[in-house]
């Protein structure tokens, strides 16, 4: 009797991408970044900076954790690629949490037992 498992990598990435929770929150994170990342390019104003902070509140109960570790290593002048992939990794780390929270609220088709008659 062969039983269909899939494999931990599988279901990681199935949870964090193959998903609606997931997919819509990480295209909300990636559109935020995108146009944070072009913003400086058609902005005059000295303000264009400040853009980030939408990605960053995106994302903020596991970037929270990021902020406090650029200020503890670096004392507040951590640079950028820190702060950019410590958005991508809350943002990754969240997707998989919703996408967690979406397969248990949803249950997974594997998990319901069948019907199947007395013997």
């Amino acid at each position: 009797m062969k039983t269909s498992r899939t494999s931990p990598l599988r279901t990681l990435a199935r949870r964090t991408f193959a998903n609606r929770a997931s997919a819509v929150y990480l295209a909300l994170v990636g559109g935020a970044m995108a146009v944070a990342a072009l913003e400086p390019l058609f902005a005059n104003n000295p303000d264009a900076s400040l853009i980030w902070v939408w990605p960053a509140l995106f994302t903020f109960p596991a970037f929270g954790f990021v902020a406090w570790l650029g200020e503890a290593g670096w004392g507040g002048d951590a640079p950028t690629w820190f702060f950019t992939g410590g958005i991508v990794l809350a943002a990754l780390l969240q997707s998989l949490a919703l996408g967690t929270t979406w397969d248990a609220l949803r249950g997974r088709r594997e998990r319901r037992g069948r019907l199947t008659t007395a013997s």
